[in-house]
């Protein structure tokens, strides 16, 4: 595995820089317990959180990864969710250790960045905000901010044109295959973390151009590849 110098590095939020899962799972819970369904609990939520709100809805309703619960059910339970992450949204998620290691030395080290998460900004701007980190970045791509999210390389792409940077010259870092795809669709390079949410699969079998088991290791690979 080895990576080129890049000129701008992306950064996935959830699974990537923080671990949201403790407050998904308060809010599917919540919504659960408001419907009278059993609780789905933190482990089966790590391995089903990743494609999105709405999915994590359907999966907690009805217990099952491909499930497709009653659409009046659904249309019921969606809001509870919505309405309840909005006030929960980063009470319990943390940044994964070192995260601020590798934000601080990317930031100090000239490279141009940017976070590209399939999120909603509502909620994308209360993690950041409440972590401190937004000011680590030049430009925040929410996944309602386009109209295109990852997998497709239109955030990808968008950011690297908001700096003038080559595809060539940029690197997406993230946690799952949606930032895999993306980034091979964009022509960028893409780096994996080997801790987050690719609904229970390793990450290498995506094949990025490199893992690392925490972002403070992009000092040394950077230093290599400099």
């Amino acid at each position: 595995m080895s990576l080129s110098q890049p000129e701008m590095v992306l950064l996935d939020l959830d699974g990537t820089m923080v671990d949201t899962v403790p407050d998904l799972t308060y809010c599917l819970d919540n919504m659960l317990h408001e419907l009278s369904l059993p609780e789905a609990g933190e482990t089966k939520v790590r391995e089903w959180v990743g494609n999105g709100i709405e999915r994590l809805v359907k999966r907690g309703l009805t217990n099952d990864f491909d499930g497709e619960p009653d659409a009046s059910l659904f249309e019921k339970a969606l809001p509870i969710f919505i309405d309840s992450y909005r006030e929960n949204a980063c009470k319990h998620s943390q940044l994964y250790a070192g995260v601020r290691e590798g934000l601080d030395y990317l930031a100090n080290n000239g490279f141009k960045l940017g976070c590209v998460t399939n999120k909603l900004s509502q909620f994308t701007n209360t993690i950041l905000e409440t972590l401190n980190i937004q000011n680590a970045f030049g430009i925040v791509i929410s996944g309602d901010t386009l109209a295109k999210k990852k997998p497709d390389p239109l955030p990808l792409l968008h950011a690297a044109e908001y700096f003038g940077v080559k595809p060539e010259q940029s690197l997406m870092i993230g946690d799952s295959v949606n930032d895999v795809s993306a980034a091979r669709a964009a022509g960028f390079q893409v780096l994996c973390v080997s801790y987050g949410y690719n609904l229970g699969q390793d990450i290498r079998l995506a094949k990025p151009d490199y893992v690392v088991d925490s972002l403070a290791d992009l000092v040394n690979i950077f230093q290599v590849a400099a």
